[in-house]
């Protein structure tokens, strides 16, 4: 990310402010920068926002420093990790911030907890949402089978597209990169190296009644969590994830639906459509049972989800109260 556009964003950012110091409502104006890091594939913004609706609701309650960078869409952990450690670095040089709050969906927290990891001091929190911390069985699928060619081809090309649409072409897409870092044996890899803030034993389930089914909701399982330490070398650690079932929570005029229907079935375990619900935890979890898929949980698809879905925007909006209560 270039210092002109950390810039730019500040600018706009500041211009937002202003009507701010006239609103009753600064509950969620929290000490530091929230930084909003998108996913596989993800955007700052191409027609609409990668966080749809959140920038504009967070500044309705008082957080008018709010930011989305622009790292590459298909590439490592590390990579994407240094990628948006230099954007924090010029972030903070440019507003005089000491430290930045983290909120990453899908891969953007394995992204946000390299950077806690190696440069503690310059995070205040990384939060999760959605993210595949122990890696995700779609992925395993993909990994060394007749699909992986086809899917590495098409997500290089969606890449270098997005890319070019969100006017970054300097990025150099590696989907193999992605697919490494996000299956199983790659998101192992990844945890022995920045451990902090996962959680150390196993994610048990009590099943109450039969679940699992294509046609039954598959999220009356309780589950026990082992949350992750909470706070790590001076970082506080957040997660939270949604949970879906394809005939009950799907929206038809949603087109993110007809695929992570299809997905949602390679995973052995309630599940968002693309990440496990266990391999979802991360320090405290706030919640891994919200009603939302994976593209719900950042309310893409321009906010188009299931009937009986829980509100994301409003989950970013009560992190940024909690983020402010904590005193960051």
């Amino acid at each position: 990310m270039k210092i002109k556009h950390v810039l730019m964003l500040v600018i706009l950012s500041c211009s937002f402010s202003i009507p701010q110091a006239f609103s009753a409502d600064s509950s969620g104006q929290t000490k530091y920068p929230i930084v909003l890091v998108h996913g596989l594939s993800g955007f700052d913004s191409i027609l609409a926002d990668y966080f749809y609706g959140v920038k504009g609701a967070l500044r309705g309650v008082g957080a008018s420093a709010v930011y989305t960078p622009q790292v590459t869409g298909y590439e490592s952990n590390a990579a994407r990790g240094e990628e948006l450690l230099a954007y924090v670095q010029q972030l903070l040089a440019v507003t005089g911030a000491a430290k930045v709050n983290l909120i990453g969906h899908s891969q953007g927290g394995p992204t946000a907890r390299y950077v806690a990891s190696v440069r503690p001091d310059l995070v205040a929190s990384v939060t999760s949402v959605g993210s595949p911390h122990f890696g995700s069985p779609v992925a395993d699928l993909i990994k060394d089978s007749p699909l992986e060619g086809p899917t590495l081809a098409i997500g290089n090309a969606v890449g270098v597209l997005l890319a070019a649409l969100s006017g970054d072409t300097s990025q150099q897409q590696n989907a193999m990169g992605s697919l490494e870092s996000l299956n199983t044996q790659g998101a192992k890899a990844f945890n022995t190296i920045h451990p902090q803030g996962l959680r150390t034993g196993s994610c048990k389930t009590t099943p109450t009644y039969n679940a699992g089914s294509w046609w039954w909701p598959n999220y009356v399982k309780n589950y026990s969590v082992n949350d992750g330490a909470h706070q790590v070398n001076g970082v506080r650690y957040y997660s939270w994830s949604g949970i879906y079932t394809p005939l009950f929570d799907s929206n038809v005029l949603d087109l993110a639906d007809g695929l992570l229907s299809v997905t949602w079935l390679a995973i052995g375990e309630t599940n968002d459509g693309l990440v496990g619900r266990c391999s979802s935890h991360m320090g405290k979890v706030i919640r891994d049972d919200y009603t939302l898929n994976h593209a719900d949980e950042i309310n893409g698809m321009f906010g188009l989800r299931g009937l009986w879905s829980s509100n994301p925007v409003q989950i970013y909006v009560e992190h940024a109260r909690r983020l402010k209560a904590a005193g960051l």
